[in-house]
């Protein structure tokens, strides 16, 4: 079972992925997220911890990552696996944004639909408040190099 969801965002892809290497600030874009943090660089190996808005923490390790393109995560509990993938690609003069869910292990058929059904109500939320975010961050730092340049040819 994959739940996957995509977007388009007005903003180019190294815009997206610097939000996502900021795994401290995870929550500020994404609605389901109450903390997120790493114990190290944000690169394959490193682990850390994800608490949801709702539910216990659990542990996460970034198990692939693509500086610029991509990055998956895998939170884990005992003999199941929650995999978060991300990818992010040029398009129409931004951005095509995909997440994609999914889930492994020997408990996957225990947790995996309950789980997934929370994924299917968040993940639309999630990756329109993503759209959101990059693009009001993008405008005010594009809109700063604007005003600032303005300000110094005045």
């Amino acid at each position: 079972m994959q739940i996957e969801e995509s977007i388009h965002v007005a903003v180019p892809p190294t815009v997206i992925d610097q939000i996502w290497s900021e795994v401290d600030r995870w929550q500020l874009w994404d609605p389901d997220t109450k903390q997120a943090r790493l114990n190290g660089p944000f690169a394959v190996g490193t682990q850390g911890r994800i608490v949801p808005n709702k539910g216990m923490g659990i542990p996460m390790v970034v198990t692939e990552r693509t500086a610029g393109r991509s990055f998956t995560v895998e939170g884990y509990i005992h003999l199941f696996r929650i995999h978060f993938e991300h990818t992010v690609v040029a398009a129409d003069g931004g951005s095509q944004v995909v997440h994609r869910v999914w889930f492994t292990g020997a408990l996957a058929f225990l947790f995996g639909p309950g789980v997934a059904k929370q994924v299917r109500q968040g993940l639309p939320k999630t990756m329109r408040s993503l759209k959101a975010y990059a693009e009001k961050r993008h405008s005010a730092l594009h809109d700063g190099e604007v005003n600032g340049a303005n300000a110094t040819t005045a």
